[in-house]
């Protein structure tokens, strides 16, 4: 081989990854138990130069490695022995280094990165390596310099927990077909900064956007073939490295921009990530990262197989020292340079593994909460995974909040008319303390949603009764089955003007629900404009109209509700605490919340229990035995209807005046000063509540 022209001394262990400066770079690999691991270096041309790293202290292959700087593409090449150690070394596959910063160019399966080649022999098959080299069809990293422009993590909002009202979205979905955004920058980093989509959070009135997966991520085998993306992005492959598939020219750039611009416009940025499994599947899967560097050290084995406690083929082994330190310096990676003020852990029950199942004090969970830079970021957990015992609602503890499936299902299943729902909607609608209140967790431990990514958007919840996943081409296999969904006469588009309008009110009443309920409220992108995915309740794989936000046929209406109803949470602060209301007595002689029947008389036991009962009124007021309780004054009542019109008796309000109705969910809306117009007298008549709906009002 041609002798290179880079300088090499021995350099340092740490940090992992190239680290540039002067006039090269430090470089550093964890692969304890290979035997040679060298540093690819490629021109413009793709020409490759190899760098050897000859020093190794416990593990870790590192040097200085001269003439590299900013801009530097490269990879990383591993030899070893196939042993029962490892069998998955092989010099032929180039690597993404797993603290790669920055890649050129996505990720996309190819067969040349196959580690192992299968090859039939009657009605069996020999496996060896595969020795057809994949440089050309591997991404490459790029050695960052220090970042350029404003800091995003400077300017960050700060909102008090209680407050957040976030808004889930995909990156690329969020702006791909917003008409007056430039065409060249659509679904791009660039796209979510302009003014057109800062201004529509801003109205809206949400104060925090959890953007599907942003690093780095790979389109798997499965799709490929199938002629499809991986659209979602769970199947990372570098979690260093924002994904470059949404830069109109510099990812590293453009995403501190993205996120200085929703800082300043008062919005914090949550991201999505992904470190209970990668892209690079299970057996038989490729070799393009982790896989080519340590795979029994970075996944977690079973006599010599992987465990996959994900449904993707492999599952990381975040108990382990050094995979868990990979782990914890992409967050605060991705929390220094790029501003993120939270995560969203998909799958989290699988981070907070052991051997024998799940802990809430595991080794992530430990380090995460003392760490200094991490300490202080929101931390939202999917609390399950696909292994035993998976399933883990209410089991994460303090500072963690968590997705509460529960609360979709329950109110779908309500307003949908099922028998016996309205007791269910009533734990939700306080917050879950069934499932959240102990060891001191707030109420703001359940993030509360109808719809997320996965599944029906809210108008296919209420448009169709079945799942219509046909463009995935996995013949109707992938997606829930059971949506708690129904169609209200019709399956998909009608113009049937009754069932259209029976469809906007149970829309409306759901959204009512979600953000007049204890806890922190999550609304998905479109939601607030009837945005549809045509019955697709699992669009992972649709880079295109059905699974971007469909902006030109928003509905304005709803829109104009939405935001109403966000503003009416943001001004009434007893609609968002901190402490479980449970009936205590405060120190004025009231109840924190009392539930009471059409008729004005407090529910009892046997009401709960019957399956005609479906209008009921809640009455909050400041949590007692708390001191950010006491003070505040007032209260708020809503008047929940899942049934037929019906007459509702309200209760004097607390000042003796009169209760303000600040929406309801079936009448339109009438605006004064920003405040709903509409008064209500409870001395003069009863409220008339109409079918399916939800109506919020107030008194000082």
């Amino acid at each position: 081989m041609t002798p290179h022209p880079h300088e090499v001394s021995p350099g340092r262990s740490w940090p992992l990854g190239v680290t540039p400066g002067g006039d090269g770079a430090n470089v550093a690999v964890w692969a304890p138990e290979a035997e040679r691991v060298e540093l690819c270096l490629f021109d413009e041309s793709g020409h490759e130069t190899r760098v050897a790293l000859p020093y190794n202290d416990g593990g870790i292959w590192h040097a200085r490695v001269g003439r590299i700087g900013h801009g530097a593409r490269y990879g990383i090449r591993a030899a070893g022995p196939p042993s029962h150690k490892s069998t998955a070394f092989n010099e032929h596959k180039l690597l993404i280094d797993p603290y790669a910063r920055a890649l050129d160019v996505p990720a996309r399966w190819n067969a040349r990165m196959a580690g192992v080649a299968v090859t039939p022999v009657g009605h069996d098959t020999t496996r060896a390596r595969d020795v057809r080299d994949s440089a050309h069809v591997v991404p490459k990293g790029i050695v960052l310099a220090d970042a350029p422009g404003p800091d995003p993590a400077a300017n960050r909002p700060h909102h008090p927990t209680a407050d957040l009202v976030i808004y889930e979205a995909h990156l690329k979905g969020l702006s791909a077909a917003h008409p007056d955004v430039p065409e060249h920058l659509r679904g791009t980093y660039a796209g979510a900064a302009h003014p057109v989509i800062i201004d529509h959070l801003v109205s809206l009135g949400v104060n925090a956007v959890e953007f599907l997966p942003l690093q780095a991520f790979f389109d798997d085998r499965a799709v490929v073939e199938r002629g499809l993306t991986n659209y979602w992005g769970y199947q990372p492959i570098a979690w260093h490295a924002p994904e470059p598939r949404y830069a109109s020219a510099d990812a590293d750039a453009e995403l501190r921009k993205l996120v200085h611009t929703l800082h300043e416009a008062g919005i914090e940025v949550f991201v999505d990530v992904v470190y209970n499994h990668n892209g690079e599947g299970g057996e038989g899967g490729v070799t393009l990262s982790l896989r080519g560097l340590h795979e029994t050290g970075y996944f977690r084995m079973h006599d010599g197989a992987h465990v996959d406690d994900t449904g993707t083929g492999n599952t990381i082994a975040a108990e382990r020292p050094m995979v868990l330190r990979l782990i914890l310096d992409s967050m605060r990676h991705w929390a220094t340079r790029y501003g993120i003020d939270g995560f969203r852990f998909d799958l989290a029950a699988a981070v907070g593994r052991r051997a024998d199942g799940f802990d809430p004090e595991a080794a992530f969970f430990q380090a995460v909460r003392q760490d200094p830079t991490l300490a202080g970021l929101r931390l939202i957990a999917e609390p399950w995974d696909l292994g035993p015992g998976g399933y883990q609602l209410g089991a994460f503890w303090h500072p963690w909040s968590e997705w509460n499936d529960r609360f979709r299902d329950d109110i779908r299943r309500a307003w949908r008319g099922d028998p016996l729902a309205i007791a269910p909607l009533g734990k939700r609608v306080l917050g879950s303390a069934d499932t959240f209140d102990h060891g001191r967790r707030a109420a703001t431990a359940s993030v509360n949603f109808v719809t997320a990514h996965d599944g029906f958007t809210l108008a296919d919840v209420v448009s169709f009764a079945h799942k219509h996943n046909d463009a995935n081409r996995e013949h109707g296999r992938d997606g829930h089955n059971e949506n708690f969904s129904d169609n209200l006469g019709a399956e998909g588009a009608t113009h049937d003007a009754e069932i259209l309008g029976a469809r906007a009110q149970r829309l409306r009443a759901m959204l009512a629900t979600l953000l007049t309920a204890q806890g922190v409220p999550m609304l998905l992108a479109g939601d607030e404009l009837g945005n549809s995915q045509q019955g697709n309740n699992n669009a992972y794989a649709q880079d295109n109209p059905t699974g971007w936000v469909d902006w030109s046929g928003r509905d304005e209406e709803l829109l104009g509700f939405v935001r109403h109803a966000i503003a009416a949470r943001h001004r009434l602060p007893v609609l968002r605490q901190e402490t479980f209301l449970h009936g205590r007595t405060r120190d004025d002689g009231r109840r924190d919340v009392e539930w009471l029947r059409p008729d004005g008389d407090p529910t009892q036991s046997a009401d709960w229990e019957d399956e005609g009962f479906r209008t009921v009124t809640v009455v909050l007021r400041g949590a007692a035995d708390d001191p950010r309780g006491a003070c505040l004054a007032g209260a708020v009542a809503v008047v929940i209807n899942t049934g037929d019109d019906a007459d509702v008796h309200l209760p004097e309000p607390d000042s003796g005046g009169i209760w303000r109705v600040e929406f309801d969910s079936a009448r339109p809306i009438t605006f004064e000063n920003g405040a709903a117009a509409t008064t209500h007298d409870p001395a003069a008549a009863p409220y008339p509540a109409m079918a399916q709906s939800l109506t919020l009002l107030s008194c000082d």
